[in-house]
């Protein structure tokens, strides 16, 4: 048995995660490739490779080989597979050998992008390779009954996109997917503090930022925090302080556009279901749904519940392991 290791692999543009039916979540590293320029070799990956982000001599560059959801760069996210699988198989003593994958894929992916991933998996020699749209993943991750007749409305904010899917009968009903999550957070903040400060921030600051002091609610209590950058005018480094609602206003524009892809998603679910939303809300799930305040925003604005997923971070990464067993029917459901 040992040759048919069941894993599943959540590509997030931010994060890969590794889920095994045996062990659970056995990986979550950042989507990050250090390559050396001359010899094309992998310098480091994930966590280390992102540590080196912005701090590198010009021979090694850091790559994101995801961008928006889908494989920017086959050949790197090709090495960067590969050298996840050697690290689990070390970690955890997992045997990598013929496996059988489900690859979650975002719902609006062309076939050329579903291809992409399928090759860039298949390439690590896997026995058999599933490809599973991300909000059923997601839905499955969050403990939601999918193979049931009821409206699962599921919203994940992920690093690259943004998924909104209503599942029913194992199958998506309706489903919007917009080019918005975390990274685009992160680079609006970046934008504001270059505009309204002349200062220039790199995307690790921008990300602690949004930790700290992000908020979705624009009544939130308000908070502060110091930046570190580097003067535009004088080129010198510089300090200065950000509120929360400066925050706030600089992911305005990208939060709205996540709520109007969960309302014309809304718009179009069949009658019959809208009655299960009413009672059973909407669930969040991906990294972007931790931000300050984003369940109570949504709520305001929507006029129903909404949950947060028992393990966020995780849920597109379990529910592509866990959908092993309801692979068949969730494949005669897409069709």
């Amino acid at each position: 048995m040992l040759s048919n290791t069941e894993i599943g692999i959540d590509l997030g543009t931010a994060n890969v995660l590794i889920y095994s039916k045996q062990k659970g979540v056995v990986l979550n590293e950042p989507s990050v490739v250090a390559i050396d320029v001359h010899t094309k070799n992998v310098v480091a990956v994930g966590t280390e490779a992102k540590e080196m982000v912005g701090k590198t001599p010009k021979n090694i560059v850091p790559i994101r080989p995801l961008q928006e959801g889908v494989i920017a760069d086959y050949d790197v996210t090709a090495k960067m597979l590969k050298e996840f699988m050697k690290k689990v198989s070390k970690k955890v003593g997992l045997s990598m050998r013929k496996p059988i994958v489900v690859v979650c894929t975002p719902s609006g992916s062309t076939s050329v992008e579903r291809r992409a991933i399928h090759n860039a998996v298949s390439s690590y020699g896997a026995k058999q390779v599933h490809l599973i749209e991300e909000p059923v993943a997601a839905a499955i991750g969050a403990d939601l009954p999918v193979d049931e007749p009821l409206a699962n409305v599921i919203v994940d904010i992920g690093g690259g996109t943004t998924e909104v899917g209503i599942i029913s009968f194992g199958g998506v009903v309706s489903c919007n997917a917009i080019r918005v999550g975390g990274d685009r957070f992160d680079n609006e903040i970046i934008q504001y503090i270059r505009k309204e400060y002349n200062v220039l921030i790199g995307d690790r600051t921008a990300e602690n930022i949004k930790i700290e002091i992000g908020n979705a609610h624009p009544d939130h209590k308000q908070t502060e925090t110091e930046v570190r950058g580097r003067d535009m005018v004088t080129g010198l480094p510089k300090t200065l302080t950000v509120t929360s609602s400066e925050i706030h206003s600089a992911l305005k524009e990208s939060l709205d556009q996540i709520l109007e892809a969960i309302r014309s998603t809304l718009e179009n679910c069949p009658p019959e279901l809208s009655g299960d939303i009413v009672d059973h809300g909407i669930v969040l799930t991906g990294g972007g749904s931790l931000l300050n305040g984003i369940q109570d925003w949504l709520s305001d604005e929507i006029f129903v519940p909404v949950h947060l997923a028992p393990n966020p971070l995780e849920s597109v990464a379990i529910g592509t392991g866990k959908s092993l067993k309801i692979i068949d029917k969730l494949q005669k459901a897409s069709k």
